[in-house]
């Protein structure tokens, strides 16, 4: 390997150069070049100012030949040109090309001029060349080609050939690499020749002139010499051949464009030129690599190959041999020394300088033999003269080399290596003797090779054909012969062993004797047989001792052998006997061959005919056994009998015993007279009475707590879905392995509106029962995907047809598979267990529309939503409702097709009304109060308040039964004198209910039609027509009218006020294969606009991960929740820094969504895992210490489908955890780290750089000890991750840059967050019967095995979070009917208001403000009985109550009551007192309560309007408790404290050093609450996925405590959380509200008071916030983000204002 030589040579001035006054920059001393940089002046630059390089050859030829340093083009020649033709004479390829811009002097170094002293590179290599070949001697043969061709625009031009003037093509074959098709190679055998042809060349090549070149060379030159050298030797007659490839190159200058002026074609060309020269470059560049990584001493393993961008060029795909390959290379770079050109040398120089790292792998060209004789004669002359030189004389060849073995120390000559020169001498000759071998002799000597080999496979019993082609076994047509017989019958007749002429010796290999048959075995003897063939007789004779065996009988004589005789010698080796000549002669004269075998001759029959022969039956000896083993059963099977027969014997003992026992214990009990036993009923009764000491009071609770309990479902339900788990999955399973198509699963139902409960569902005991709650059962999904229909089953009929699904599975075990197919059963008839019939017409949804305008009354056109039995919104149906007050309204014009029904005349019941109402709502007898607001909550799923109403209830029942004997009206809220002229009792009123349209429903709902009816008469309903559905086009147009009369009754008034009308959607479900149309119902019908923004796929939230200490954590989910905390933690991945600290790792934001980002990780580098847990301060809620922190999960996608083991999970190594304290912030900062080697996991994916566009996803979770509770708490969160290679530089995305400005950083934006939910359960609860009934185990046979289980792929039944499931459910339908009324009001009053009916509206509005004014006294009267109820447990247990019990009772009388005498502003101040501070611990002594809040609201009593101002502004001081930087602190001279904890935080801060940033407290602190009795709580932390949708954000500004002014805040509104940062461009979530738990306050008053506008506050249990926005109209908008009820609220009122005249 060698080096590519390198050479620079700087030119004069040229004309534009001088013209420009340009300046030397370039500089050579010795080999080295130095370019120096003119502009560059300031300090930081002059390091820069020059540049040296080292080169093999630097020429200055920039001045005159009178210069001593002056370089002539005679210089170049000698130093690069001589060289290279000397590598050319050696047989190499050579190349020399020159490189730099336009203008440089490339052209004039390689080809110089036509005159004297002038000539370049090309014609003196020429000349020398020439003068050379007539120097050498007649030995050698010379031959001289040339070509010559120009690569202009990616065009490849012949300059030789005129009359090829199109371009050639380029060419690559597997041997001779890259060349140009139909390129001409002429002949030359003189330099005036190659003169001529260079000349004609350079006159066809392309030139043009630029600004900075007159002459500048449009194109790549490559003149190529191809030069062969013959050499013949006489000794060997053979002839060599070198080939060397001499390739000239001149390259094109790179150039440009400014500085050259190209325009039109010259910037085209000029731009393929830079194409060319560029992909040269990287070429260079990366064969300099790869040169480098091959001399690297690092790199001892072998890497995989760079790729070489050869063929992006033209140039660089035909000088690929020269480039890096089978050349000797050699490069000049011409260079500018004018400081204009200073760019454009400089990268010329890189250029040269990179090339130097280029290794090339040069070899001779040469034929390989003749180079190989070549070295051997060499060799031999060479050991000849050694020899020689000791005095020994050998001869020529290889018979004069002596073969005496044992020579004198004079004839023994060692040379290199320790080796014999007289064998070296031999060895070398006899090569050589191989390699002059003629094709002749070599055919000569395989075909005696080949003759040998046959004689020894002949030997073996292995023959070839006559024609040698093919080897193996072939019967001969005359020899007799041998063929061996084997048990394997593909083994036997594969070998044949010949019996010659005269005699044939079997035996052994190392006889004494040579045996021409070589068998081995244990019984073969050195000389065991011999076979004698006297003119085609063959006769066997065994030797001494040897077996021998022919057809089955031992031989010990000379016997002869007849076609097909079976032969064994020994025991194991058995052969059939041929003879073809003898079996011709049978078959041509009809010889009787009966003493031939009828059966096939193998080696069975053999053995059999052995077996025979010597005696042993085999038969026989199978009966023997046979008969044996019949005995010994008989014998087994009567002592077996005898056994039955005497435990028969005692099993009948036993049961008389058992009869007489039990026939003796009757005729005791028989003694025992009536009397007795109503004397023991008597004593019963009496101990009862006794014991029994209950009042009136006691047994009204026992009835209240028996109608309570009796309906809460939740452990029965629960006892159903494990108790007949198992049925459901032999149903499943034996559904799969008769691949019914048929699945099961539990499902919840309960009858509500939306999903009423089908009859045969509920067990017919309580079908007739009425109830107050909604009855939910457990029943059985069925799945029929071969008909696609879903059927709901009782258990009780999924047992009873699971009875006939192991009938069927058993029917279908016992047909054999040559039986005939079952016939198919039809589905439709019902004979198959697992299909049930299903109905043409299925239920779409219902829908809901409400009557209350006809009491007005105003037309109205309702549209409203079908929902399924789901809660799915199927489509929406446009239904108009209004009154016919005359004859002489007409139907309204809705359109065309109005289908006109007749009149329908319904009545209504007071009395049937009523009690079907009351029967719905559970109650037996006529009630006129209605039920209290706790039995109006859907208690199914065992959720219900405590009774705390007990006594309300009762007393309210008694007076109620009073009121019923006295008082029969069963509407007492209808006032006959109020009613409406239209609706007065006993008229006639006719209204109209009109079906419009239907829009949205799925295209897999073919026909369509609506039927309604009123809630309490299901049995008489209303019906449309049938219309096609197709999914495209305007919606289904029904247009059908229905006109009712009805006499006006209080019932009639009571259903148009508070119930609905029932309207059912139904349609053919077609979604099967056979049906063509449902193939395009894919996706679902009706979906919102797709919104712009695609969110990104947000992380599941994960199940945590188990730990090895505390396994899997499950807090008691029924138990009661003490408190509740908002979590806000932030999680960080800390990696070792060179400074040695442990620094964040960067996270990528750029997806935009809340919580979330990536770590952008680097291999191989010491990770931490930092956790910082951040919340309010609570009384009762307190860090411990951290436990435990597990990783694990390591995975490519964002699920985890997996499961945990205990090599998949790590525990890792914790670091003390320590409370951190921040000056501006009250809030707890809880932070613990933990030591992470991700080596640990085993896994690749942590231990190898990501793949690009992949990403690794891993679950953390921790367990932390929480103060007064013996489990701990976890902490589970999914973090996504990227592992870069060690060195990358990692930097923040271009979108997070752009988040932070240009260049800016932050350091605490390296996490991410995660939003979580703590609750403190009370564990005290425990022992009570409800709880230990919930959480009691329940029989669990969902583990059960079940035949055919594990064809179910993992299915499993569903369990307790069906519960859950269902419970959501019934939400969302509860939440669907609360927004229909809601929507049939607001429509209504907007109807009214349009229509200008304010009497109407008015009294409208009154109702709504009568029943909220019933609510609130209602509120107030449970409130009060708390009150009374608390009053006496103090006053019992006055004697014993501890402080806490007191500090309790005070709390719920409320500490916080401030003297306000009935002025608003006071009352405001104190509310507003009152809701900072919520939830905050009063102070021990209430009477000492003073803080400059409530100073400055009592002073405001008798302050003057000049000092209002002062106070309003110390109110707003104290009134929300937020930190400086986000949420500010409560006035420190308050001293209302919040906890103990939260006392020790804020004193160690007050004595503390405040000026710093935060400060550590090392663990553990005080207890949360020393003075009290300890309550022990679970901890449940649930993670809270925050949603993608931005409901609101913008800029708002919060109160600062300190100064009295407002901050800015970025606030973002995803509901329900609200998230504040520092601006828009922080990615970091600093803050969390939730709006679920918290209280949103507006007030004029409070506004004026304040004299700020546009605010609102925000109050929380634990904190408060005073908000305000820019302007009225964000307000609005904010409000209505936030809490959209207020906003309402608020523009109605004002709305109503604006009505109001002035």
């Amino acid at each position: 390997m060698s080096s590519v030589k390198v050479a620079v040579r700087v030119r004069p001035f040229n004309s534009r150069e001088i013209a420009r006054d340009s300046k030397v920059v370039i500089s050579m001393s010795g080999k080295s070049t130095t370019i120096e940089n003119t502009k560059a002046t300031g300090p930081k630059e002059s390091k820069e100012q020059y540049k040296s390089f080292n080169f093999d050859y630097s020429y200055w030829s920039h001045t005159d030949p009178n210069d001593p340093e002056f370089a002539t083009q005679k210089m170049v020649y000698n130093d690069i040109g001589v060289e290279m033709l000397n590598h050319a004479f050696d047989g190499y390829n050579v190349c020399i090309f020159a490189y730099g811009q336009t203008g440089a002097g490339k052209s004039y170094t390689m080809m110089g001029r036509n005159e004297p002293g002038q000539e370049g590179i090309i014609p003196q290599l020429c000349q020398d060349l020439f003068d050379q070949i007539r120097k050498a001697g007649d030995d050698v043969n010379y031959s001289v080609e040339v070509s010559y061709f120009e690569i202009y625009c990616e065009r490849v031009r012949d300059l030789l050939n005129p009359s090829n003037k199109n371009s050639l093509r380029v060419r690559e074959h597997p041997l001779l690499g890259p060349y140009v098709e139909d390129l001409s190679k002429l002949a030359v055998q003189s330099f005036d020749d190659i003169n001529n042809l260079i000349d004609e060349g350079n006159k066809a090549r392309t030139v043009a002139a630029t600004n900075m070149n007159e002459t500048s060379s449009r194109s790549h030159a490559v003149f190529t010499i191809v030069f062969t050298q013959r050499r013949h030797d006489e000794q060997t007659k053979l002839t060599g051949e070198k080939v060397s490839k001499i390739s000239l190159v001149d390259l094109a200058g790179s150039e440009r464009a400014d500085a050259t002026g190209a325009k039109g074609a010259r910037l085209k060309e000029g731009a393929n030129i830079n194409k060319s020269l560029t992909t040269l470059g990287k070429v260079i560049s990366a064969l300099a690599e790869v040169s480098a990584m091959d001399h690297s001493k690092a790199s001892k393993k072998k890497k995989k190959g760079e790729f070489i961008p050869y063929r992006d060029s033209v140039l660089t795909w035909l000088l690929r041999e020269n480039l890096g390959g089978n050349s000797k290379t050699a490069m000049i770079a011409a260079l500018s020394p004018a400081d204009i050109n200073y760019d454009e040398t400089l990268s010329t120089l890189r250029y040269a300088d990179r090339a130097k790292q280029i290794m090339c792998k040069a070899v001779v060209n040469e034929d390989p033999n003749a180079r190989l004789i070549r070295e051997l004669k060499e060799e031999v002359v060479r050991l000849r003269e050694i020899l020689s030189n000791e005095g020994i004389t050998v001869g020529e060849g290889l018979q004069g080399i002596p073969h005496t073995v044992n020579r004198s120390r004079k004839s023994s000559v060692t040379v290199d290596g320790g080796e014999d020169a007289v064998e070296r001498l031999e060895m070398s000759e006899k090569l050589i003797a191989e390699l002059n071998q003629s094709w002749e002799e070599k055919l000569r000597k395989t075909e005696e090779i080949k003759k040998e080999r046959e004689a020894v496979l002949a030997e073996m019993g292995v023959a070839l054909k006559p024609d040698g082609g093919t080897l193996g076994v072939f019967s001969p047509k005359k020899t007799p012969h041998l063929v061996n017989l084997n048990e394997d019958p593909l083994m036997s007749e594969c070998l044949i062993y010949y019996i010659k002429e005269g005699v044939t010796r079997c035996g052994r290999e190392h006889a004494s004797i040579q045996q021409e048959v070589i068998l081995y075995g244990t019984y073969i003897k050195d000389e065991h047989c011999i076979f004698e063939n006297d003119d085609g007789k063959v006769t066997i004779r065994p030797c001494e001792d040897a077996l021998v065996y022919v057809n089955g009988s031992q031989i010990k004589g000379p016997t002869e052998l007849k076609i097909g005789s079976r032969v064994i010698l020994g025991k194991n080796h058995v052969f059939r006997f041929n003879h073809p000549m003898f079996a011709r002669q049978s078959r041509a004269l009809l010889t009787d061959t009966s003493d031939m075998p009828n059966e096939p001759v193998d080696w069975t029959y053999a053995q059999l005919e052995l077996l025979e022969k010597q005696g042993v039956d085999l038969r026989k000896e199978m009966e023997t056994k046979l008969v044996a083993l019949e005995e010994q059963y008989r014998k087994e099977k009567e002592e077996a009998d005898l056994l039955f027969e005497q435990q028969r014997k005692d099993y009948e003992i036993r049961i008389k015993n058992l009869q007489e026992e039990v026939e003796r214990h009757s005729m005791m009990s028989s003694v025992i007279t009536v009397s007795d036993l109503q004397s023991e009923e008597e004593a019963m009764l009496l101990q009862q009475q006794e014991e029994c000491t209950w009042t009136d009071r006691d047994y009204q609770l026992a009835a209240w707590g028996f109608r309570k309990w009796k309906y809460h479902q939740f452990t029965s339900l629960r006892d159903d879905l494990w108790g007949n788990a198992i049925f459901l999955k032999e149903a499943n399973a034996i559904s799969v392995e008769l691949n019914k198509k048929v699945q099961f699963q539990f499902v919840l139902l309960t009858d509500s509106l939306y999903s009423p409960l089908p009859p045969d569902l509920l067990p017919s005991a309580e079908r007739d029962i009425a109830r107050p709650f909604p009855k939910t059962v457990v029943a059985v999904e069925v799945q029929d995907t071969k008909n696609g229909a879903t059927h709901f089953w009782s258990l009780e009929k999924l047992r009873q047809r699971l009875e006939l699904m192991r009938e069927m599975y058993n029917n279908e075990a016992e047909l054999s598979p040559t039986s005939p197919e079952h016939p198919n059963i039809d589905t439709m008839t019902g004979t198959d267990p697992f299909y049930d019939r299903f109905p043409w017409f299925r239920l779409v949804g219902r829908s809901f529309v409400y009557l209350s305008n006809l009491f007005y009354p105003v037309p109205l056109t309702h549209r409203v939503a079908i929902v399924s039995e789901k809660g799915e919104v199927k489509g929406f149906l446009r239904v108009a409702v209004q009154a016919v007050l005359s004859d002489k309204e007409d139907t309204p014009e809705y359109g065309s097709g109005i289908r006109q029904s007749s009149n329908a005349k319904i009545t209504f019941n007071d009395d049937e009304y009523f009690q079907k109402k009351m029967l719905s709502m559970g109650q037996t007898m006529v009630k006129k109060t209605p039920v209290s607001s706790t039995e109006e909550l859907r208690i199914v799923e065992g959720e219900g308040s405590l009774p705390d109403n007990v006594d309300g209830n009762v007393e309210s029942e008694n007076t109620e039964e009073k009121k019923l004997k006295t008082d029969t009206d069963s509407f007492p809220d209808i006032d006959i004198n109020e009613l409406p002229n239209h609706l007065k009792i006993g008229s006639t009123l006719q209204f109209r209910v009109t079906l419009l349209q239907a829009s949205g429903i799925s295209p897999e709902y073919a026909d369509i039609f609506c039927q309604f009816n009123f809630l309490h008469r299901h049995d008489e309903a209303f019906s449309t027509e049938p219309l096609k559905n197709t999914g495209k086009g305007p919606p289904l147009g029904f247009y059908h009218v229905q006109n009712f009369t009805v006499t006006v009754t209080k019932s009639f008034i009571d259903y148009i006020k508070n119930q609905p009308v029932v309207f059912e959607v139904f349609g053919h479900y077609q979604q099967h294969p056979l049906h063509e149309q449902a193939k395009d119902s894919k996706q679902p019908f009706i979906r919102r606009q797709s919104s712009k923004k695609h969110f990104p796929m947000l992380l599941p939230i994960s199940k945590p991960v188990p730990s090895p200490k505390f396994g899997v954590i499950t807090p008691p989910s029924s138990s009661h929740v003490h408190s509740r905390y908002d979590l806000l933690v932030w999680f960080e991945i800390c990696e070792l820094a060179p400074n040695g600290e442990y620094v964040p790792a960067v996270v990528d934001h750029s997806d935009g969504m809340p919580c979330s980002g990536t770590y952008m990780l680097h291999q191989g580098i010491q990770r931490r895992l930092a956790i910082t847990i951040t919340h309010e301060q609570g009384p009762d809620f307190f860090w411990k210490d951290v436990k435990e922190l597990v990783v694990g999960r390591i995975r490519t996608t964002p699920d985890f489908r997996d499961y945990d083991t205990e090599h998949t999970v790590l525990s890792l190594g914790l670091f003390p955890a320590c409370y951190i304290q921040q000056p501006t912030d009250d809030r707890v900062f809880f932070r613990f780290e933990a030591a992470w080697d991700s080596s640990l996991h085993n896994s690749p994916l942590l231990n190898r750089v990501t793949s690009s566009g992949e990403r690794i996803y891993l679950t953390m979770s921790a367990y932390l000890e929480v103060d007064n509770s013996p489990q701990p708490a976890c902490i589970t969160k999914d973090l996504c991750m990227v592992i870069h290679s060690r060195d990358t530089k990692i930097s923040a995305s271009k979108s997070l840059r752009s988040f932070f400005g240009s260049g800016s950083k932050s350091s605490d934006c390296n996490r991410v967050s995660g939003i979580y939910e703590m609750y403190l359960r009370q564990m005290s609860e425990s022992g009570s019967p409800g709880v230990q009934r919930r959480q009691r185990r329940v029989l669990d046979t969902s583990s059960t095995y079940v035949r055919g289980e594990e064809n179910l792929n993992g299915w499993r039944p569903r369990g307790d979070s069906l519960l859950i499931d269902h419970q959501w459910e019934l939400e969302k339908l509860t939440r669907l009917e609360m927004v229909e009324k809601c929507r049939h009001v607001l429509l209504l009053r907007e109807k009214l208001a349009e229509q200008n009916k304010t009497q109407e509206l008015s009294k409208m509005d009154k109702e709504v403000t009568n029943m909220s004014k019933k609510a609130q006294q209602a509120k107030l009267e449970k409130v009060e009985e708390i009150k009374e109820k608390l009053d006496e447990i103090v006053t019992e247990k006055e004697d014993d109550t501890t402080e806490k019990n007191k500090f309790a009772v005070r709390r719920d009388n409320s500490y916080f009551s401030f003297q306000t005498n009935g002025e608003p502003e006071k009352e405001l101040a104190a509310k507003c007192l009152r809701l900072i501070l919520q939830g905050r611990l009063p102070p021990n002594q209430p009477s000492s309560v003073k803080t400059p809040m409530t100073e400055s609201v009592i002073s405001t009593v008798s302050s003057t309007d000049s000092d209002s101002t002062a106070n309003s502004e110390s109110m707003m001081s104290s009134m929300v408790s937020s930190s400086s930087e986000m949420f500010k602190s409560m006035n420190s001279e308050t001293p209302v404290k919040t906890s103990k904890s939260s006392d020790n935080l804020t004193n160690s801060m007050a004595s503390g050093v405040s000026d710093s940033t935060d400060r550590r407290l090392t663990l553990p602190i005080k207890s949360i609450r020393p003075d009290q009795d300890i309550i022990v709580f679970a901890p449940d932390v649930e993670e809270v996925r925050v949603s993608p949708v931005v409901a609101r954000k913008g800029y708002l500004n919060f109160l600062d405590e300190k100064s009295n002014g407002w901050i800015r805040k970025w606030v973002v509104v995803r509901r329900p959380f609200v998230f504040i940062y520092n601006s828009d461009k922080d990615p970091m979530e600093r803050g969390a509200i939730n709006l679920t738990t918290a209280q949103i306050e507006y007030s004029e008053d409070q506004q004026s008071l304040l004299k700020a506008r546009n605010t609102f506050s925000v109050l929380t249990r634990y904190r408060g916030f005073l908000l305000q926005t820019p302007d009225d109209k964000e307000f609005h908008d904010w409000l209505y983000a936030i809490n959209p009820l207020l906003a309402g609220q608020i523009r109605s009122k004002l709305a109503r204002r604006k009505q109001v005249p002035i």
